[in-house]
This record gives C-alpha cells, structure tokens and sequence, in this order.
C-alpha cells in the first residue's frame, strides 16, 4: 500500500465527510497528512486513528479564508515534513441559508464564496511555491455537479462551485510545464453524516442515479488517483462522481 508514499498531503475539511475519508485513504497509501479543520479537535481525532494504523501526521486547526491561518497550515506542514506533494481542498459547503438569486441570503453568498472559493484559492497560492521547490506535485479541488449542470435552489453554492471549475482549469494550463497538475471532482449527492442525515433511502435521489448516492470513500479513492503518480497525465480535468445521474 505505497501508493502515495514518500509524499506529504494536505487536505483541508479534513475533520469529517470527504475530508477525513481522504485523509485516511491517503494515509494508508503512505502519505503524510497535514489534516486542517476550523475545529482542531475534529483533525486531532482523524490523526489518531491514523497514527494508530501505523500512518503519520500531524493536526493544524484554521480558517481557509485567512491568509494569515493559511500559511501557518502550510508551514506547519513544511516543518514537519519538510515540503507538500499534495493539495486536496475538501474545505467548505453550503447551507440552508442558501437559495435562488432573487431571495438568498447575501451574508451567506458572500461566506460560501470566501469559503469554497477564496479559501481554495488562498490554500492553491500558498503550497504551490512549495510544489515549486520540490519538483511539482498534484492539486485536487472539490467542485460539484450543481457546478457541470444547472440545478435550482442554491445559487450561492453553485456560484462558488462553478468558480472553483472555471479557476482550476486556469491553473492547470499555468502550472502544466512545472509539473503541477490541477484537477476538479465534482460529485453528486455524497452521504457524509451531515447529508445522511435528511436523505432517507425513499428520496427521489436514488431514483436519479443509476447506483445511488456516493459515500465519501468512493470520492477519497478518486482523490487517491489523481493525487497519485498513476494520474501523471491527467490534468485540467473535471471527473464526476454522480453514480450516473447526469447519464441520462
């Protein structure tokens, strides 16, 4: 199980969902975790279990809206590790305060735009000279399927989401000669704990998709392809996770 051995990730939202499936994914390949959340104690407890199945990390709690918190996520990874291979931002979502342009709440666009799109970008400006220095490495952000087709009711989300597409493929084409490759996943329904919790197997999602709603390991494993050295070709790419929805 070496499949990222030898490299350093780090993931933000590593506290819960995709974020910490990744992280324990990728540590059993032999990768190196930097695990930030805003809530220390959540990534404190993902490094635990890690560190408990032989693997190694460390913890960094922060915002990924600021700049300041941002570089010390980094650098306490540099220092421990010595550089950062990987960069997964699993950091960010919408909420119920979302909804469509004409009535959302403008104090909720403007926090999930600094989240999930300010937030990847400021992690994407700070590990990059950091790739820089060690040979290139791989950048995976999370967009979403709201983001590839047009759905109604989170307009504050989409939006962001969208903008993390539309910058990644941008910084693809930037970073491609120094061996930096930039990638999107832009999953469907994804059953965290937080959206098992209201999606009941009688919701018409799972008539939607062909074979349901993803876990978050099935998106970690496509984290782990495309952080790994067997995606070396791949980049500027959108893979989606949708169990088939959008086959139709």
């Amino acid at each position: 199980m070496s499949r990222l051995a030898g490299k350093t990730a780090l993931i933000t939202g590593a506290g819960n969902g995709i974020g910490k499936a990744s992280a324990l994914r990728f540590a059993e390949e032999g990768c190196n975790i930097v695990a930030a959340d805003f809530r220390i104690e959540f990534a404190e407890a993902v490094v635990d279990d890690i560190r408990a199945g032989g693997g190694s990390g460390i913890a960094v709690g922060g915002d990924v809206s600021d700049e300041a918190e941002v570089d010390a996520m980094v650098r306490a990874g540099v220092d421990a590790f010595g550089t950062v291979n990987v960069l997964l931002n699993s950091a960010g979502g919408g909420s119920t305060k979302d909804g469509a342009v004409t009535d959302l709440d403008l104090d909720e666009f403007w926090r999930t735009i600094r989240v999930d799109l300010f937030g990847t970008l400021l992690c994407c400006r700070r590990v990059i000279p950091e790739m820089l220095t060690s040979g290139g490495g791989s950048i995976v952000n999370i967009s979403s399927l709201r983001a590839v087709i047009g759905t109604a009711g989170a307009d504050a989300y989409t939006a962001s989401k969208g903008g993390v597409l539309a910058m990644s493929r941008a910084m693809a084409m930037q970073w491609a000669e120094k061996n930096i490759r930039v990638n999107v996943m832009a999953p469907g329904v994804v059953l965290t704990e937080r959206v098992a919790a209201f999606i009941k197997p009688d919701n018409p999602i799972y008539r939607k998709s062909l074979l349901g709603p993803s876990e978050p390991a099935d998106v970690a494993n496509l984290a782990l392809y495309l952080a790994s050295d067997e995606a070396r070709k791949v980049t500027g790419t959108v893979m989606r996770l949708d169990g088939g929805a959008t086959a139709y």
